[in-house]
């Protein structure tokens, strides 16, 4: 069975190798530093962790001061209420600003599960891609999660990474290369082309196999940079396999599938199917289970391509 592993625990395992590299690293959280990861970076550096307690729009507040003043800022809390409650600080004091913050949201996603339909955000994506210069990244696993926050620590300005509380499955290998702003292609095929982010990359490559067996051949691409998006990659997508299909944890509305259908509507357009939330709310529930129900699965994105290509 292949190793499982949350990108939140990989992101707080990746936090303490960076404060050893960036002595201006600062980490902050909102009261969840044991959900979010954090809680180990503050043990090793206290000096350099602080708790906002429960009050988020504080905490981005804050943490757009520290920058400001010369340090490379962490900020941690749940997606929801990262990118929900304190939108308009993100806004006006990070990005407006172009201060050197990490906004690393977990808990994104129905894979939340239990904790409902008031945590499971589906609209972070939409929103943070809207705020000019944020770099929106979504970690697909493990490793990606690693290589992908010290690239985003590595470079200056906002960023918004978005990571899960699920174990997925970790496909990547250490010696694999991921770029920021680069499109990764994990499995080349001719016939339609599957642009996946998140943890809809597994699946995605779960629904490759399958659709095989029936004679298709499915290109599966990793956009885990959704802005600035690797357009020359989607593009050359559209052109060689004239099918894509999108698939993501997030709405169908303004995420992945939206940025993906700006490009190829402008450059090359194809035919396109989105998997993903539909216009609707989440619920409590186990992660597999919801993940059915709400119809994102490797069995949902498998039904797409043959709806879309017959």
């Amino acid at each position: 069975m292949a190793e499982t592993m949350a990108t939140r625990q990989a992101y707080g395992k990746t936090l303490i190798e960076l404060g050893e590299k960036y002595p201006q690293l600062v980490v902050m959280d909102a009261d969840l530093s044991k959900s979010t990861m954090t809680a180990e970076f503050g043990k090793t550096y206290p000096d350099r962790f602080f708790n906002m307690g429960i009050a988020e729009q504080n905490l981005y507040g804050a943490a757009a001061g520290l920058a400001l003043s010369g340090k490379i800022v962490c900020a941690s809390t749940f997606a929801m209420f990262a990118t929900g409650r304190a939108f308009e600080i993100i806004r006006n004091s990070i990005g407006y600003t172009r201060a050197n913050v990490k906004i690393c949201a977990t808990h994104a996603g129905i894979t939340v599960g239990e904790d409902g339909a008031s945590h499971q955000t589906f609209e972070d994506i939409a929103l943070m891609r809207t705020i000019p210069g944020m770099t929106v990244i979504n970690p697909s696993d493990g490793v990606s999660a690693k290589k992908l926050l010290e690239q985003a620590v590595a470079m200056e300005g906002p960023c918004y990474v978005r990571l899960g509380r699920a174990k997925v499955p970790v496909f990547y290998e250490d010696s694999d290369q991921l770029t920021l702003g680069r499109g990764n292609l994990v499995r080349d095929g001719k016939d339609v082309t599957i642009v996946a982010t998140g943890i809809m990359v597994s699946e995605a490559m779960a629904a490759a196999e399958k659709l095989k067996e029936d004679g298709v051949d499915a290109r599966i691409i990793d956009i885990h940079t959704i802005k600035p998006i690797d357009e020359e990659i989607l593009i050359k997508a559209a052109q060689e396999t004239g099918a894509i299909v999108t698939a993501e944890e997030h709405s169908i509305i303004g995420g992945l599938g939206s940025a993906v259908a700006e490009v190829i509507v402008k450059n090359c357009p194809v035919k396109m199917a989105m998997v993903g939330q539909k216009d609707t709310y989440g619920e409590s529930g186990k992660p597999d289970e919801l993940k059915k129900k709400y119809g994102m699965t490797a069995e949902d994105i498998e039904a797409a391509v043959k709806k879309l290509i017959g």
